[in-house]
């Protein structure tokens, strides 16, 4: 009988698509159980059947008023403690230095408890890891604690992802959990029009509110999918993804389909999504970067600064190395690592 092993990752889809890796490395020699947002369900069939997933929304992971305690969920969060504790985990983790996380972990009963520690949160932790440098990608922790736990750690140079799919179809997405993530519609439209212009094809995915606008712009098939199962369908049908600093990026990558984002106020080298042909427009500088999802300006200029006019040569050529399979020039190199 294997041992039982719980993962705590209680944020967003990228989160999870970046913990994918390691989750099938640990099904491996584990029975594992996954406490995520309940859209873990949905991607759950797809990246990993195996494993058992309890939905939970923590109430410190919502972006407006997560500490008024009044407001919890107290029953509900009872109830998945005393779910937790039942399991008697053999071994429970989280890749967060997140004191929350690892309070969660202490209740759980579990016997090891793996975690990354932070303001003193040591003491609910069996075994404290040190953390990775902190201008790693975040997929660096799992690595951290697959070592940890003897598993197979890859770098990411090393993944293996699903085959990029045949398909000519060019994925804009629009959309973004939040407003700071959000690269103006104006300009992906005009990137749209372009690559329309040089016969490309291009399906426009946003959010429910952005709906309105692209229909007024002359988008009538424009989609914004209500679930991650509806995403993934339309994932399976793209040969390229463009789009914000967002969890639909790393869905895309998990599905084997190569990634253009536009970062922010977030850091490519923190969170480019895993695919080994992803690429990126950094936001611009700002003294308050990284800043997550909160913004000290009217309008987030790390991102809003970016230009059509300076996106557009490095999204061409992107399309053109995995359209016309040539091979880049040297020139074309250096912009995208400018």
């Amino acid at each position: 009988m294997k041992p039982k092993l719980l993962v705590i990752e209680l944020w967003g889809v990228g989160d999870l698509a970046i913990a994918t890796p390691f989750l099938r490395q640990a099904n491996e020699q584990f029975d594992v159980t996954l406490l995520a947002k309940p859209f873990a369900r949905d991607m759950q069939a797809r990246f990993w059947p195996a494993i058992e997933v309890i939905p939970f929304n923590a109430p410190w992971t919502a972006f407006n008023r997560k500490y008024d305690l009044a407001s919890w969920p107290w029953r509900n969060m009872i109830s998945v403690g005393v779910r937790l504790r039942r399991e008697k985990f053999d071994v429970a983790l989280s890749a967060r230095w997140d004191p929350r996380d690892h309070f969660l972990l202490r209740l759980t009963g579990a016997t090891a408890r793996l975690g990354f520690p932070r303001t003193g949160s040591q003491i609910f932790l069996t075994h404290p890891l040190a953390v990775a440098d902190r201008r790693s990608h975040r997929y660096e922790n799992w690595r951290i604690i697959a070592r940890a736990l003897n598993l197979p750690s890859e770098a990411r140079e090393q993944l293996s992802f699903p085959p990029s799919h045949e398909s000519r179809l060019i994925l804009v997405h629009t959309g973004a959990a939040q407003p700071v993530r959000i690269w103006p519609l104006e300009r992906y439209h005009l990137l749209v029009k372009k690559l329309r212009a040089l016969g490309h094809s291009v399906k426009i995915v946003c959010n429910s509110e952005q709906l309105a606008w692209w229909k007024n712009a002359g988008e009538p098939d424009v989609s914004a999918p209500r679930s991650i199962v509806e995403l993934l369908e339309i994932m399976d049908t793209v040969g390229l993804f463009v789009g914000n600093d967002s969890g639909p990026g790393h869905l895309a990558a998990a599905c084997g389909v190569p990634t253009f984002t536009l970062f922010g106020p977030q850091l490519p080298e923190w969170f480019v999504p895993l695919h080994p042909a992803a690429e990126f427009v950094e936001g611009k500088p700002c003294p308050y970067k990284p800043c997550f999802d909160y913004c000290r300006f009217p309008t987030p200029h790390c991102l809003w600064n970016i230009s059509e006019d300076e996106v557009w040569p490095r999204l061409s050529q992107f399309v053109d190395r995995h359209f016309k399979r040539g091979r880049p020039s040297l020139e074309s190199k250096a912009l995208l690592h400018e």
